[in-house]
């Protein structure tokens, strides 16, 4: 899979890009993450990205003009793609999404700034505005970095165990159960002895009943679902 991300500030995006799981993936192959600096696009000398808005008002816009130049030469050298816009007003970011988006070969990812990007590059350009979570950040970047994350480890060979994926906390709606290793005595605190039995089906059993009860008092919304 492939990800373009087009950033207004690019350096926020490096570490976080180059270490663990993401940067494994990128080493075998499995991942590409390709950093595109706005400001190489930007307008006259200055390369100028943003501007005050029409109509008056606090707070800068990101111009269209930029951030259409940098999609299409995207484009021009890697084909059409779907472009994802991360905003407050998107549709809410939901593990179901991560598995569709997951089957995808590659994406475009607007991290906004300031009041956000022109709103005629949503219009035209943007196939998916997605949230997440209600509260505002300074950019994009970091919502970005969660979508890569959460959609990368689900590709096929980027965990080391693929089933440990499955098990997370919201696939089929359910919050994952507890988790214990060793040792199984630690000051009288005591592993639960299913987990210590040896018994698939019962530990089976005794992890899908633990993760009903966690879903249902912390997250009885998930149910409703």
């Amino acid at each position: 899979m492939v990800f373009h991300i087009i950033s207004a500030v690019p350096a926020l995006l490096e570490s976080p890009l180059s270490h663990s799981i993401l940067q494994r993936a990128r080493n075998k192959g499995l991942l590409d993450i390709k950093i595109y600096d706005l400001h190489d696009y930007g307008v006259g000398s200055q390369k100028q990205i943003d501007d005050y808005q029409f109509g008056g008002g606090a707070g800068m816009v990101m111009m269209v003009e930029p951030l259409y130049n940098c999609i299409q030469d995207i484009f021009s050298k890697y084909g059409k793609m779907k472009v994802m816009y991360v905003t407050p007003d998107g549709q809410t970011y939901k593990q179901q999404l991560a598995n569709e988006w997951s089957m995808e070969e590659s994406f475009i990812i607007i991290c906004g700034h300031y009041k956000g990007i022109d709103q005629r590059v949503r219009d035209h350009l943007v196939d998916i505005e997605v949230s997440i979570g209600d509260f505002v950040l300074s950019g994009g970047e970091l919502a970005a970095l969660i979508l890569v994350d959460s959609i990368a480890r689900l590709i096929p060979g980027v965990l080391n165990d693929a089933s440990s994926a499955l098990t997370d906390s919201f696939q089929d709606n359910l919050l994952a159960p507890p988790v214990y290793t060793r040792p199984a005595n630690f000051k009288e605190w005591k592993v639960p002895e299913v987990l210590l039995s040896g018994h698939d089906a019962k530990i089976s059993a005794w992890r899908e009943n633990k993760a009903l009860e966690s879903t249902q008092s912390r997250r009885p919304d998930l149910l409703n679902d």
